[in-house]
């Protein structure tokens, strides 16, 4: 049985001027130990549905319809009392900025210490020791003294390792980690994601690798999920993904990445727009931009078809 289920998740945002369709009957499995990666554009859904996953879904937005099944049980009906046991304890996130995700006016050491005694039951002693632990995990010089830093006086390499330190404190059994190298340089984005590796492989943990990057999900992720405007339109192995892609839309991302050795070679960009959300597809939602566009494409609304090997795409012309 699969550790964490997603179902025909589907999550809108209601405005006044129109409903948002951010996440559109979403799909997903994710096993013990492996690591999953979605990528997509920005504004695909990819953060939307991690936040779901949490139900951090705040008004105007809601989960309208879908199942969450965490070891089978439904975290979407779950009353808030059980979630927050399971939220942060055995789901923990990285968010994507951590300089607006700590908390300016508390010194990092507080802030980790706080997720240990709520979890662990931990007295404020043993929480700091704990805390000190995870910071040295995470490869902070000094933890004893980190401790006692504000968000403001670390750099940001140090920031995002205090946040996967706090997303660690409860030993969750799956890690989501959304954009964590975004805003690092690339010595300190390779540093950071081989203390992830090394940190899930130690503890068996699942990965949820939410990234634009198809370069860091080549490395890290043992299957992929590309997303396109709220919904999945391919995902498999990412063996498969990366070595015989089927969607026009992924391989249009991959002719997008610049490769070593092409010279002064102009990238291929996708044309057109993301298409507005505020209206179910007819048919394809790719259809506006796609090479291989027929007709057919527009005649009714395009399921994920298997193509084997758990190999899925959500395209007619694959």
């Amino acid at each position: 049985m699969s550790l964490l289920s997603i179902e025909n998740l589907n999550v809108r945002f209601n405005t006044p001027e129109r409903t948002v369709l951010a996440v559109r009957d979403l799909s997903l499995e994710i096993n013990q130990g492996e690591t999953v990666g979605v990528v997509g554009e920005s504004g695909c859904g990819k953060t939307m549905t991690a936040y779901a996953i949490l139900r951090l879904i705040r008004q105007p937005g809601e989960i309208s319809s879908g199942k969450i099944l965490w070891k089978g049980d439904d975290l979407i009906s779950m009353k808030e009392e059980k979630l927050r046991a399971i939220r942060g304890k055995e789901i923990a996130m990285i968010f994507q900025e951590p300089m607006t995700s700590l908390n300016p006016v508390f010194k990092v050491g507080t802030q980790i210490a706080e997720t240990v005694e709520l979890h662990l039951g931990k007295n404020r002693r043993e929480a700091l020791q704990r805390a000190a632990e995870l910071l040295s995990l995470a490869g902070i010089p000094d933890p004893v003294k980190r401790l006692n830093c504000y968000p403001h006086e670390l750099s940001g390499g140090m920031r995002q390792r205090v946040m996967i330190a706090m997303a660690l404190s409860a030993d969750p059994s799956m890690l989501i980690a959304d954009e964590p190298t975004t805003a690092l340089d690339v010595t300190i984005q390779a540093q950071i994601l081989d203390l992830l590796l090394n940190i899930q492989k130690e503890k068996k943990m699942s990965l949820i690798f939410i990234s634009h990057d198809l370069g860091v999900i080549s490395n890290i992720a043992d299957r992929i999920a590309v997303m396109y405007a709220g919904e999945v339109c391919e995902t498999g192995l990412s063996s498969d993904i990366f070595t015989r892609p089927l969607h026009p839309y992924t391989t249009g991302l991959f002719e997008a990445v610049p490769k070593i050795g092409s010279g002064s070679r102009r990238l291929k960009t996708i044309p057109g727009n993301v298409p507005s959300l505020s209206t179910e597809p007819s048919g394809c939602v790719y259809y506006p931009r796609c090479p291989k566009a027929s007709p057919e494409c527009l005649a009714q609304k395009i399921p994920l078809i298997d193509r084997g090997n758990g190999h899925s795409v959500r395209c007619i012309r694959a």
